[in-house]
Parts: C-alpha cells; structure tokens; sequence
C-alpha cells in the first residue's frame, strides 16, 4: 500500500476532465459567453448637467467652502468654476465662516475634496438614489 503511494498511483485531487487540457470554463456556462466584454456603462449618481451655466455652492473636505457658475465637470466629481468666490474662515473657529471673500476667478475643483454640491440659488428634493424604487 505504501509502495503505491510513493509512486504516485493515488486518485486526483480533482474531478476527472478538469486538467489535462480541458477547458474552463465549460462550454456553454454562462460566465464565458461573448457579450461579456461588453462593459455596462456606469451611470452617475449625481446629474449636474442641469446645473451648467448657474451658480452653484461646494463644500470640501478640510472645511473651505465656494460659489461659482458652473462651467463644466466629469464623473469623478472635478467641477470648473468660473467667477469662483471662496468664503473666508474664522482664524479662531475653523468651522465658522466669516463675512470675507476673496475672488479666485476660473478654478478646477478636484473631485476627490469635493464634501457638498448644492444649487446657490435654492435646493430640489430628489428620492433617495440608494433605495430600489418600486415598480407600479
């Protein structure tokens, strides 16, 4: 009995048919079909399309808040602003803004620092992106 397992006459560790060739996937399984290189465009969250060429208010992270018309923007949130104003903290209390402003003009916002986006000039309720909406 020993002698045979030194000589490597034991059983497979796996189901006949997997190595030796064969190939795997299955045919015919559904995981190697053709249309799966197609990719399935990501739709965004957010729609800010509605928002070019009107003023808008964002927040980032670390606390600094803007307005600006917004001019442009991509998936990963970057947003161009144009007449940006940027509104001044509180030296003592960082989480207070102050009355002053400073002008920055045309800006690139990187999308990874943006906190908040809301519309300067009134808010929209919309339905919760993250609950499945039911069918009537």
């Amino acid at each position: 009995m020993h002698g045979a397992l030194l000589s490597g006459a034991w059983p497979a560790p796996w189901p006949l048919g997997f190595g030796g060739g064969s190939s795997w996937p299955p045919p015919g399984s559904a995981s190697c079909t053709p249309g799966d290189k197609e990719k399935k465009k990501k739709e965004s969250i957010l729609d800010l399309s509605k928002y070019i060429d009107k003023t808008i208010r964002v927040k980032f992270q670390g606390g600094r808040e803007a307005s600006g018309i917004l001019k442009g923007f991509d998936p990963l949130l970057n947003l161009v602003l144009d007449g940006t104003v940027e509104y001044m903290r509180d030296p003592d209390d960082q989480y207070k803004l102050t009355e002053d402003t400073r002008q920055l003009g045309l800006v690139v916002c990187r999308g990874t620092s943006v906190v908040l986006i809301c519309p300067q000039d009134g808010m929209e309720a919309i339905p919760n992106p993250f609950i499945q909406q039911q069918e009537a």
